[in-house]
């Protein structure tokens, strides 16, 4: 955190912590191994100060909180600049800021021109605060490492499909059996359609969280790509927050049914709709809704047309994930596949 622009929430506590105590002068410093930087700081100039001329530096070596009434009858702070320079600083209360291992790291230490005591309430307000902004350190800390992790995982993900997809044509280019060779090729789509739906999630800001109506409608554009002229997709979609597993699946579910679609329910380039719907149905439930007004699974299930399988098996994974099992209903007016999860 040491050389951090300035943040409001940390802003806030220190003018906080200076109107609380009635003073001029409140920081939030961290020290480092020969100065103190402020990461926040109320009526005082500079950003850092030497570790030697750190009041700082002896409230972190006491018991969580240090205060100096009057820093000209203290030999620890008598020819501190702090004391002798201009203006003259005589009071100091600081509380330490904890680092979770028990380190301590800084002080929130308010500081005035006069001799002062501060009250018990003044001193508990301090603690408190401290504890306040070591809260917010950790979280900047915690979002850092989540943003390295999800970085690093999406580096080693796009590599794995990269790597899957080049064997996968260099295989097809080896292969003469047309059975095979369709299998080679649905998998190469299956591949595209996870990489799309990867990134689109990556590109979220680095959010655990998207918001479902937008995120579906990304995704639509994305099977829209690949759906051949006479068949329109349409989505409809609540708006409601879905962490990024959930809407990794129910983007690989609607981009299955598509898939699947696309192959059995249109034939001859027969002229059809498919709808992907997300609503709410209670106050904890959400339902996805895969539907087309194709012919029908029953009619598609000759041996030349019916799926290899491997569009089902990725469904009910993605099901499972929502720690649910997909339902279905299909006849001669079309097919429809629906999923409730808690969302």
């Amino acid at each position: 955190m040491l050389d951090t622009e300035a943040e409001v929430d940390f802003n806030d506590i220190a003018e906080l912590a200076s109107n609380i105590c009635d003073v001029p002068v409140s920081l939030i410093s961290l020290v480092d191994g020969d100065r103190q930087w402020f990461k926040a700081r109320v009526g005082f100039a500079p950003e850092e100060t030497p570790l030697d001329q750190s009041v700082c530096a002896h409230a972190i070596l006491e018991e969580g909180f240090l205060e100096v009434e009057d820093m000209s009858a203290d030999p620890r702070t008598l020819d501190n600049p702090l004391h002798t320079g201009d203006p003259r600083v005589n009071f100091y209360a600081g509380a330490n800021l904890v680092a979770p291992n028990g380190m301590p790291i800084g002080t929130l230490c308010v500081l005035d021109t006069k001799p002062r005591k501060l009250t018990e309430f003044q001193r508990q307000a301090l603690r408190t605060l401290s504890k306040q902004v070591v809260t917010q350190l950790e979280l900047r800390k915690k979002l850092r490492t989540e943003a390295a992790l999800r970085s690093e995982m999406d580096h080693r993900v796009k590599n794995s499909l990269q790597t899957i997809a080049s064997i996968t044509r260099v295989a097809s280019r080896k292969i003469t059996d047309p059975q095979s060779l369709e299998v080679l090729r649905l998998i190469e789509r299956r591949i595209g359609s996870v990489a799309s739906l990867h990134s689109e999630l990556m590109g979220r800001g680095g959010s655990n969280h998207v918001e479902a109506r937008c995120y579906l409608e990304r995704v639509a554009t994305l099977l829209k790509d690949v759906a051949p002229d006479h068949v329109t997709v349409k989505v409809e979609s609540v708006e409601s927050p879905l962490d990024a597993q959930k809407a990794s699946a129910i983007g690989m579910i609607a981009s299955e049914f598509l898939a699947n679609s696309i192959k059995h329910a249109f034939p001859g380039n027969r002229s059809g709709q498919v709808d992907i719907i997300l609503e709410r149905i209670d106050e904890i439930h959400l339902k996805l809704t895969c539907r087309d007004d194709g012919i029908g699974r029953g009619n598609a299930a000759s041996a030349e047309t019916r799926d290899t399988g491997l569009g089902e098996m990725l469904m009910s994974a993605a099901a499972a994930q929502l720690g649910s099992r997909l339902s279905e209903t299909s006849n001669d007016g079309g097919t429809i596949q629906s999923v409730e999860f808690v969302g």
